[in-house]
């Protein structure tokens, strides 16, 4: 994604569109990381790196976008909207950058191979904790229509429902989680004690990025609210 676009200017107009830029960032950083664990899975160690690389490098867009947000947020906005929200609410979104690049990161480092019978559940878990980015993403593309009706009306029903769907999905990730570490241990006996840590080090941070988008979702549902 290009980082060209002059984010003063955005920020003349709305601070909300370089979040919403910063959003889309943190989402194909997400939406690498299935992607690494099939990569895992084949035993292709060159395109576990390959990954990483397009995750290092999207999650440098992103800072970009953040520090540029930062930098030129005013201290006081004339909007329904206080800064320290919208700074909490960025904060939230890096979160999710900085996890796959975590994931991607340890997965470079250190060469794994993934244990017997936990491949599906693993697969399964990193798409659903993706899904819940992409439908955290969908609830920040809905701000400028948000703020452009005050946030009321129906608009702000639509999001609720959005930000329930989130919700929704995040405690699917739990489930798919808790019994992927249930997994892990019971076969604590057969894998090395270093391999345990790092994979359960690993599930946590999969569901980190569910965690992580709902929280955003959360979060504008305060926005909403206040």
């Amino acid at each position: 994604m290009p980082t060209s676009i002059s984010l003063s200017n955005l920020l003349g107009r709305s601070p909300f569109k370089p979040l919403q830029q910063h959003m889309r960032a943190v989402l194909e950083c997400a939406r690498e990381v299935p992607g690494l664990f099939d990569a895992v899975v084949a035993g292709d160690q060159d395109k576990v790196a390959s990954i990483k690389a397009k995750i290092f490098e999207e999650e440098a867009n992103a800072d970009t976008i953040k520090n540029e947000l930062r930098a030129h947020l005013p201290k006081s906005l004339f909007m329904p909207v206080d800064r320290r929200d919208l700074l909490e609410l960025l904060q939230m979104q890096d979160s999710i950058a900085d996890t796959a690049q975590d994931i991607a990161g340890l997965l470079v480092e250190r060469q794994m191979e993934v244990p017997a019978g936990m491949k599906e559940p693993l697969l399964k878990l990193a798409g659903r904790c993706v899904d819940v980015v992409e439908s955290a993403h969908k609830v920040i593309e809905e701000l400028d229509e948000l703020v452009e009706m005050g946030f009321r009306g129906k608009e702000v029903s639509q999001v609720e429902a959005m930000i329930d769907e989130v919700n929704k999905i995040e405690d699917e990730t739990d489930e798919l989680g808790l019994e992927l570490t249930r997994q892990l241990f019971a076969k604590e006996d057969e894998i090395k004690p270093v391999s345990v840590m790092m994979w359960y080090q690993l599930i946590q941070w999969v569901g980190d990025l569910a965690d992580f988008g709902e929280k955003v979702a959360d979060r504008l549902r305060l926005l909403i609210a206040r």
